[in-house]
């Protein structure tokens, strides 16, 4: 049996010595003492017994998520209570930090000035030994210096800093009913890595939105330049207001759709950096590719529009002027013929370049087209309604179309799959960019 006697300096180092080795396992410490129980104070004169270690590990998935928010660009910081050499243990089992540098007290932060640590900001990934002050002060200089701020929490002395982020998540199982209503969002089964999905379905939700709108953007801006280059020159209008309203309607509207339901590459969206809350629509080559393929999809109409005239004025034997051309687009039949042509190449020339527009970075021979079935059947069904409408008479007779002969509809379909050539070469770059970055991460392995 042992004997009750005071601790002595030497006693005390090896205490502390003791908690130290312990924190750097990542073990959360007790000291264990007791006292014979009596009115005075409970904490005086106590018989201090030993320390106790308890391992909280971090969710086996949590290190997966922390390695996929490093490749998607976004930074994960530590904010706990526990103890500096314990927290940073187990940031560096996490991957969140890797130097001792990186981790800093809330009583060191307390003696800061806010210029000092917002310039320390960029280095600093582990925060202990913190109250509920500091986690505000750290959300707060995370956005001063321009970022947007995701913070987890799920107690009551979290919910200031909760309030206080761009985004606030909650515990659901465990979380405090005062958390969870100052978050924006509940994690309902207090998994850290169901983060990563959140970020990968909302990032796949911008990228259809984008998509979308550039492809009917484009596809407008293809109308404009039709329209636009035929008056510009004194030609008869290359469209009908029925046609306009019949891709605007029918062509336009379901391949948008499908690109809004598309299925994203969860690989390819986590690789790339977080966008700034202020970007534009029309950055990272969006403006490029809307008035790229609007310029393109317009040219082609008009090229389609002028083959009537070209290759009937050949047949006579005249000269190819502008005057030859007005003057042979005077007659009905022909300028009938000539606005079916455009007609037809705008219509399917925006359905070859929806399909180009499911991923601009990726060739078509590598994409997943049945992964969106959706588009298969936008394409198939605009192609088909686009046929009957110059085949069927009530319709040419409503739309005042020609019907087309098969070897006219083969060289209006090779026309109106140039947008899709056109996206080919300009993936190309891309897919070589990633076989490097493939081959380099392959090296690193």
């Amino acid at each position: 049996k042992g004997h009750v006697r005071s601790l002595t300096a030497k006693d005390r180092q090896a205490i502390l010595q003791a908690m130290e080795w312990m924190s750097k396992k990542a073990l959360r410490v007790l000291a264990l003492a007791k006292r014979e129980n009596d009115k005075s104070p409970v904490e005086k004169d106590l018989i201090f017994l030993g320390l106790v270690g308890m391992l909280d590990p971090a969710r086996p998935e949590a290190k997966g998520a922390i390695d996929t928010f490093k490749e998607a660009g976004v930074e994960t910081i530590m904010i706990t209570g526990d103890h500096v050499d314990t927290a940073f243990a187990i940031a560096k089992e996490l991957g969140i930090a890797t130097d001792k540098e990186q981790c800093i007290s809330g009583k060191e932060l307390d003696q800061m000035t806010e210029e000092i640590f917002l310039s320390r900001l960029n280095t600093l990934r582990v925060f202990a030994r913190v109250a509920p002050s500091h986690k505000v002060r750290i959300v707060n200089g995370f956005k001063k210096r321009g970022d947007i701020v995701a913070m987890t929490g799920d107690g009551v002395n979290d919910a200031p800093s909760l309030k206080s982020a761009d985004i606030g998540i909650a515990m659901g199982l465990h979380g405090t009913d005062v958390a969870k209503e100052a978050s924006d969002l509940i994690l309902v089964d207090d998994n850290f890595a169901t983060i990563e999905k959140a970020i990968e379905e909302g990032r796949g939700i911008y990228a259809n939105i984008k998509k979308a709108i550039i492809f009917l953007l484009s596809s407008n801006f293809g109308e404009i330049i039709t329209m636009f280059l035929a008056v510009l020159v004194g030609l008869p209008s290359p469209l009908r207001a029925s046609h306009i309203l019949w891709i605007n309607l029918i062509t336009d509207s379901f391949p948008a759709l499908a690109l809004g339901v598309d299925k994203n590459d969860a690989k390819l969206l986590m690789e790339k950096p977080p966008r700034k809350a202020s970007e534009s629509l029309f950055a990272h080559g969006g403006l490029f590719y809307t008035l790229f393929y609007g310029a393109l999809i317009g040219g082609l109409s008009l090229l389609a529009f002028l083959t009537v005239p070209y290759v009937k004025s050949m047949a006579l034997y005249q000269h190819v002027t502008l005057e030859t051309i007005l003057n042979l687009l005077k007659e009905e039949e022909l300028l009938r013929r000539s606005q079916t042509y455009a007609f037809t190449v705008l219509g399917i020339s925006q359905l070859f370049h929806a399909v180009g527009m499911r991923n601009v970075e990726l060739s078509i021979f590598r994409m997943k087209h049945f992964e969106n079935i959706w588009m298969i059947g936008a394409f198939l069904f605009g192609v088909i309604l686009q046929l009957l409408v110059t085949e069927i008479p009530y319709l040419i007779e409503i739309f005042g179309t020609a019907q087309l002969s098969i070897k006219e509809w083969e060289m209006l379909f090779f026309l109106s799959a140039m947008p899709l050539l056109a996206h080919e070469i300009l993936a190309f770059p891309f897919g070589e960019q990633k076989k490097e970055v493939i081959l380099k991460r392959n090296v690193q392995k």
